[in-house]
């Protein structure tokens, strides 16, 4: 029996009553876990057997085999995300994502970000933007960060015009061809998103031009760099089309 700290990334329905949940955790990384019984009314584990339970989970556990979960216990339970269809959207796609990335690299910050951001949007700051934080230090991860401390072309750091996902990060004066010019605004929140702490983010006030050049900045580099294609994250471009 072991006790381990982790959140439910993905679930999947298995025989009758029972769910295998992917759970990242920080002992063990991303692990498979079978709730057997869980979906029946009565059973103990059905409260804790789904996507976005932040929790501690007792499970024998079987080294690259499904585990079995016993009980569990919430750590945080996201209750003003669970109210909320946007908030429950971009922490579905949050959560989506966190999966992948851990696939491809199965670094122990990867479920402490996710954390941080989760708890962030639960306490009522702009899911978008913390999204865009997330996904900016997620590449990092995937081995793809754009550069952001000078020009990508010739390194420069002074005169820096713009941010090109086609270039690959920054672009200066001298460098710029015929890129989509961004405000000096979104070129310093791009780099303040990067090295910010999100566990420590008090207030965040953004224009909805900064917002918007950021979001499309980082949608474009997501299709173009990381190959991953998540359908949380189309149904969150959908919505923000509803939105504007």
């Amino acid at each position: 029996m072991k006790e381990v700290e982790g959140i439910v990334v993905s679930e999947t329905n298995y025989s009758e009553t029972s769910k295998i949940l992917n759970i990242i955790t920080a002992e063990y990384g991303l692990i498979g876990v079978i709730a057997k019984g869980c979906r029946s009314l009565k059973s103990p584990l059905r409260s804790v057997s789904g996507k976005l339970i932040y929790g501690k989970f007792i499970i024998y556990y079987k080294e690259g085999k499904l585990s079995t979960l016993t009980e569990a216990s919430i750590i945080n339970p996201f209750k003003n995300i669970k109210k909320d269809i946007t908030k429950i959207s971009y922490a579905s796609y949050l959560l989506e994502l966190a999966e992948q990335v851990y696939k491809q690299n199965n670094s122990n910050d990867i479920l402490k970000l996710l954390i941080a951001a989760l708890t962030k949007i639960d306490e009522g700051f702009d899911p978008l933007i913390i999204m865009n934080i997330l996904e900016l230090k997620y590449l990092d991860y995937l081995g793809v960060m754009p550069i952001i401390d000078g020009c990508t072309i010739c390194g420069k750091k002074e005169n820096i015009v713009t941010l090109s996902s086609y270039k690959g990060g920054y672009v200066c004066k001298d460098c710029y061809t015929n890129e989509k010019m961004v405000s000096e605004k979104t070129i310093k929140l791009i780099r303040m998103f990067y090295y910010v702490d999100i566990f420590k983010i008090s207030k965040l006030e953004l224009s909805s031009q900064a917002k918007n050049e950021i979001n499309i900045f980082l949608n474009d580099y997501y299709d173009r760099y990381t190959g991953l294609y998540l359908k949380s994250k189309k149904f969150i471009r959908d919505l923000q089309k509803i939105e504007h």
